[in-house]
């Protein structure tokens, strides 16, 4: 069986808790797209691991975790992420192995991306400074670098001598120091070494997966509407997000059973970008310091406002989700009214998301549904009988207006604060 678990909003639904709460019965799960700009926060009995590249499903032993050629890497990055699972006793050699056609962040992308950015002025779309969108840029125009290239020093030292003839340019325009070969081959020198035992063709370890119908789990990186098509553009990331790009992003050619997606029992988004339902007020306030909402990679505070059902529906219905897992429920205990964005209006007209660009959503109003709150906590039922009756309520509104069954709620950040619905 092959499953996805697709973040249906702005990211930072919850992704990584639900794929270690999945990965259980899992034997393969696969980062398939995106770089070090999404971060997955993974709570259980090791400690509490906040991996940017490593699956979410490697704190599972049965559980073999694949990076496929879809995913860009940073690889200071991500041995920084095996060292620290190692170091909680969690083994990676032998059940990571990463795709040799990954494309690398190399140390002027990095560079660029912030030069990109601020060269924009007011116009800047709040990269997460990562590298992400010139490493994907490369990819495209055909200058990237790969995993195949530094495995070969000889390939890899005239790839780099050719690319810096290019990027020092670019760099000195922009006021920048140039940057020396000599210290990138020394440092992606003892990253080769490293990264060595790792590397392996993942293509026919998926493809041999589904001829013994092994289960396999699909992680995705980020949120929906920061896809590079469907989202708000160009307030997006640099990849295609949705399971439909998965025959692309790692060779699977069949489209997934199940379809799980994440999203907030509120909306959170982080960075520039229209966001309709963004409370600028107390509440929002009240939200961020309960949800926690600060960026996994960047450390950024989350914009936040209201559960938008108009954004949620599309997702669900271009993704093909089958169910939904609605996280952080919790957060909205006490509130004394919750309310739910069904729509939007522009100039006294109904509108819906996709009708315009990026640019026209910021000047949408929200039309809302007032829904009554709960003040019982609810983080210590794992019962959904047990849930107050207005929680109930709100949870079957979100469905409805979606048109997709919330299956899984979670009610706090540890695996087994989790209600399972029938």
């Amino acid at each position: 069986m092959i499953q996805a678990v697709i973040g249906c909003q702005w990211g930072d639904e919850g992704k990584g808790k639900i794929v270690d709460l999945l990965t259980q019965d899992a034997d393969f799960v696969v980062r398939f797209h995106g770089g070090n700009n999404a971060g997955h926060t993974v709570i259980n009995k090791f400690g509490k691991f906040p991996l940017h590249l490593v699956p979410s499903g490697i704190c599972n032993s049965k559980t073999t975790c694949l990076i496929t050629n879809g995913v860009i890497l940073d690889l200071e990055v991500l041995f920084m992420e095996i060292k620290a699972l190692n170091e909680a006793g969690i083994k990676t050699k032998g059940r990571l192995i990463i795709s040799p056609r990954c494309h690398l962040i190399m140390p002027y992308h990095k560079i660029l991306d912030r030069l990109y950015d601020e060269a924009k002025g007011k116009e800047k779309t709040g990269t997460t400074g990562r590298g992400i969108g010139p490493t994907y840029a490369d990819k495209v125009s055909y200058n990237g670098i790969r995993i195949f290239d530094l495995l070969n020093p000889r390939l890899f030292s005239r790839k780099l001598k050719t690319q810096l003839k290019i990027k020092n340019k670019i760099i000195s325009s922009l006021g920048e120091e140039p940057l020396h070969e000599r210290k990138i081959l020394k440092e992606f020198g003892y990253y080769r070494k490293k990264i060595t035992p790792y590397v392996g063709e993942t293509l026919t370890v998926l493809q041999d997966a589904v001829k013994k119908k092994k289960t396999i789990l699909l992680e995705g990186a980020h949120g929906f509407f920061l896809d590079n098509d469907w989202g708000t553009y160009p307030f997006c990331t640099a990849t295609s997000i949705v399971p439909g790009s998965i025959n692309s992003t790692c060779g699977l050619p069949l489209f997934p059973q199940r379809v799980v997606a994440i999203v907030k029992a509120y909306t959170t988004r982080v960075g520039g970008g229209p966001f309709p339902t963004e409370l600028k007020n107390k509440i929002g306030n009240l939200i961020r310091e309960r949800g926690n909402e600060f960026g996994t990679t960047t450390g950024r505070p989350r914009r936040c406002g209201w559960f938008d059902a108009e954004i949620v529906q599309f997702s669900c219905q271009i993704t093909g989700a089958t169910e939904i897992a609605l996280t952080k429920l919790d957060v909205l205990d006490g509130l004394e009214e919750i309310k739910i964005c069904v729509g939007y209006e522009y100039m006294g007209k109904k509108v819906r998301y996709f009708d315009r660009e990026a640019e026209f959503l910021f000047k949408v109003k929200p039309v809302y549904k007032v829904m009554k709150g709960w003040g019982k906590p609810i983080s210590n039922i794992r019962k959904y009988q047990d849930l107050p009756r207005e929680a109930k309520e709100y949870i079957k509104e979100i469905s409805r207006l979606v048109g997709v069954t919330v299956k899984i709620i979670s009610v706090g950040p540890e695996r087994n604060q989790t209600i399972l619905c029938q």
